[in-house]
């Protein structure tokens, strides 16, 4: 294991693991990517789309990673990236803290072996969720920046979206079809966005009980192909929600079998099932004026900013003399003409232009009489060209 590095540094050498992440402040992508250390992500599940999300973010320099699974590693998940035959029998978030701890010792890994849709799981659960960075009590409060939701069922669902709506909570949801052919991401914003029982899905709708529908000795089917790529855009989601940048997606799909990635937004719903979300929203409403007239003041300094900008000189120097000309005023620039031209005499001496003027070329009528006339051959004229073609 390499040891800890204290301080992300940009410098661009081979023993540096940070300076390819480094170079997205450097190309104007992010403004400071070292705030990456000071985030805590919550990752429930660490499944197939969870284990992945946790190494990518492990391997971003996430600060904190607070890890929850109750299950085990078996051989039967082998079809699945990141765990290895030999962590068979091993608790999954053990097994995770193990290889991760492996890629980067920077990063702070807390394990949480635990089923969170017990009375008791679901106390320790929210418990963990109100511990800052260095472990102290942060007083009911949520003490991470995002919890991200990597469960394969709803029951485990609605736990993670009850414990953020009472911590006021944002976080994001993702799924892996059964079929293993498309998946989704979601981000969860207690008040603002729908809560995940705002819109339950059309089973639970239906009112069937999920349990019902996995038969005796069938699994779903799992591609580490599609769990790879819907971690890949949970991460990157994340990513830009934590560091500010790009455009946060609300709700983005994807199906393998078109390539389709259909997008929305969903609003909370007013008759919503879940009294915390219902309290979330009255709070939210109560605070859109703030909002409105926070945006109204940053909109206003946004334009002030960019009409200062408008008003200096892209370049201070002009070295050689560049200048723009509007389309409008083309007819006071002098036409392009050949040697021995007005134009040609603007320009410095022993420097003339090759080619002529295209409007007398085009004015110009040549005949096969005058060019015979001027001793030439035409046989000889097209040996020429052909010469020049083979360049």
């Amino acid at each position: 294991m390499r040891p800890k590095i204290k301080e992300m540094s940009g410098e661009v050498v081979d023993s540096n693991p940070y300076s390819r992440l480094m170079a997205l402040k450097r190309m104007g992508i992010v403004n400071n990517y070292e705030e990456i250390r000071n985030f805590s992500v919550a990752i429930v599940g660490i499944g197939g789309v969870g284990s992945v999300a946790a190494e990518m973010l492990t391997r971003c320099g996430i600060g904190r990673l607070l890890l929850y699974d109750y299950d085990t590693v078996e051989l039967a998940n082998m079809n699945r990236l990141f765990f290895k035959p030999d962590q068979a029998g091993m608790t999954k978030t053990d097994a995770a803290s193990q290889t991760l701890a492996e890629i980067n010792p920077d990063v702070i890994l807390e394990s949480y072996t635990q089923n969170i849709t017990t009375v008791d799981g679901f106390k320790k659960f929210t418990d963990s969720l109100t511990r800052d960075i260095k472990g102290n009590a942060t007083g009911g409060v949520s003490g991470v920046d995002l919890v991200l939701s990597c469960v394969d069922n709803y029951e485990a669902r609605m736990v993670v979206n009850q414990a953020c709506n009472e911590l006021r909570q944002t976080w994001m949801e993702s799924g892996v079809s059964e079929d293993a052919v498309s998946g989704h991401i979601q981000l969860l914003i207690p008040g603002e966005t729908a809560c995940f029982a705002c819109a339950p899905p059309l089973v639970v709708a239906s009112g069937v009980d999920e349990k019902t529908l996995k038969r005796e000795g069938v699994c779903a089917a799992s591609l580490p192909t599609t769990m790879g790529i819907v971690a890949g855009l949970l991460v990157q989601n994340t990513l830009k929600y934590l560091l500010r940048f790009g455009l946060v997606s609300k709700y983005l799909g994807y199906s393998a079998l078109k390539d389709f990635f259909p997008t929305m937004a969903m609003l909370p719903n007013p008759q919503c099932s879940n009294a915390a979300c219902l309290e979330c929203q009255r709070e939210y409403e109560l605070d859109k004026p703030a909002r409105d007239a926070t945006a109204k003041l940053k909109a206003e300094a946004d334009a002030e900013e960019a009409s200062r900008a408008a008003e200096i000189p892209l370049h201070d120097e002009n070295e050689w003399n560049i200048s723009l000309v509007d389309d409008d005023n083309l007819a006071d620039v002098p036409a392009y003409s050949g040697a021995g031209s007005s134009a040609s005499r603007d320009l410095p001496e022993g420097l003339f232009r090759e080619l002529p003027d295209a409007e007398v070329v085009d004015k110009t009528e040549f005949t096969e009489d005058d060019f015979v006339q001027s001793g030439g051959d035409l046989d000889e004229l097209q040996k020429q060209l052909e010469a020049l073609n083979a360049f």
